[in-house]
């Protein structure tokens, strides 16, 4: 069933777990990530961005997301990740995502207020909740000279990014990367805790690939509602191709779907996700 994921991520702030975001861009990825979610009965968001358009034609899978959503027993949200201007959320909009992420975290304070609240403004009114970015969340680089220039979530400064975009969660830089990381993630749980305590809306964790199980549990304690998952994903389904080389391609996109599949699992187990669905 397509799902609220305002409705979502306040459930999961008060019971101290977190919506997994598994980003798809195949119908491996997809039914792989459903299937987990229906096994497991947990509510979840697929996602597709900009990153993937190479690869795959939003406009058209955009469908298959849809469809599938609409059709699952268990709460599905569509949501478009790192949205970087008007155009491109209002095109994922009209293809039928429920959700959407502004991402102005590149630009100074003030622009990236301005930038934020203009999509909340517009979204606001058709319903659809806007996740926002405070802090920059690393690049896929090499994960030690990200660090040399990290820009934190600036705790003192996100009550008033909050109150003045009026965006419905936010996406904190604590030391997560997108992508691989080259070393141990070094996630800053003070800062995390000091945005906690100066906002009340539901925070997002980006680049949760690579991060201990330990740690994500620990950001979760803290107040993380919606942890972001893909590289993951991807690693999954290379170990199925290359376990798979001697199978057919129908046998081998069978394995692929299975082995993402099983990620999620642990995934969705991971973030306390399971058996959720069937509580709301």
């Amino acid at each position: 069933m397509l799902a609220n994921l305002k409705y979502w991520e306040e459930k999961a702030l008060e019971g101290k777990y977190a919506i997994p975001h598994f980003n798809v861009w195949n119908a491996e990825m997809l039914m792989g990530v459903i299937d987990a979610a229906e096994e497991l009965r947990a509510p979840i968001i697929i996602s597709f961005g900009t990153g993937f358009v190479g690869n795959t034609s939003f406009e058209d899978f955009s469908h298959m997301m849809v469809s599938m959503a609409k059709k699952a027993t268990v709460p599905v949200i569509t949501h478009w990740d790192h949205g970087r201007s008007m155009e491109i959320v209002q095109n994922a909009y009209n293809h039928g995502m429920n959700s959407i992420m502004r991402d102005a975290s590149a630009y100074d304070l003030e622009t990236n207020i301005k930038l934020t609240k203009e999509v909340v403004d517009y979204f606001h009114m058709r319903g659809v909740p806007v996740e926002a970015e405070l802090g920059h969340v690393g690049n896929e680089t090499v994960y030690e000279e990200a660090l040399a220039s990290y820009m934190y979530t600036n705790p003192d400064e996100a009550a008033e990014f909050v109150e003045r975009t009026g965006c419905d969660s936010l996406a904190v830089a604590i030391g997560n990367q997108h992508g691989v990381y080259t070393s141990d993630p070094q996630i800053n749980f003070d800062v995390l805790k000091r945005v906690r305590d100066a906002v009340d809306i539901p925070l997002v964790l980006h680049g949760a690939s690579g991060i201990s199980d330990e740690d994500v549990r620990k950001a979760i304690s803290l107040g993380i509602t919606k942890v972001n998952i893909h590289t993951e994903l991807c690693q999954a389904a290379m170990d199925a191709i290359r376990e798979n080389t001697e199978n057919t391609f129908l046998e081998l996109e069978r394995a692929v779907r299975q082995a993402v599949k099983q990620r999620a699992m642990e995934k969705i187990k991971l973030f306390g996700t399971d058996g959720k669905a069937d509580e709301a």
